[in-house]
């Protein structure tokens, strides 16, 4: 049962074609928890251009499996596209990385990954 996450919109985009539903699932675990260590690793360092990289690539994939981060992730997209040296984003990548951790494990576990 989804706590983390939601399935409503990714139903809704795959037409209730499970196969899809699957294959979306399949990738959010491949590829979502890769881009949040590069957060991990980006945001401590300054590392602007990587941060804004890597939370705009997750940001598509957060909103349709409708994760409550979504809104901490658009802040720390928006402290590496704007350089935003002077805001501290620390607590905002911790609701990042917790959301996606959290969700990364519900989905594996609810569709056997």
């Amino acid at each position: 049962m989804a706590q983390h996450y939601t399935l409503d919109r990714v139903r809704e985009m795959a037409d209730n074609d499970e196969d899809f539903v699957m294959a979306l699932a399949a990738a959010f675990i491949e590829e979502v928890p890769v881009d949040a260590d590069r957060l991990r690793k980006a945001v401590p360092e300054n590392d602007f251009y990587e941060t804004y990289q890597a939370a705009h690539k997750m940001k598509p994939t957060l909103e349709l499996f409708g994760l409550s981060s979504y809104d901490a992730l658009i802040e720390v997209q928006d402290w590496g596209k704007f350089e935003q040296e002077d805001k501290d984003i620390t607590s905002q990548l911790q609701t990042v990385l917790e959301g996606v951790e959290n969700a990364a494990a519900e989905i594996k576990s609810d569709f056997n990954l």
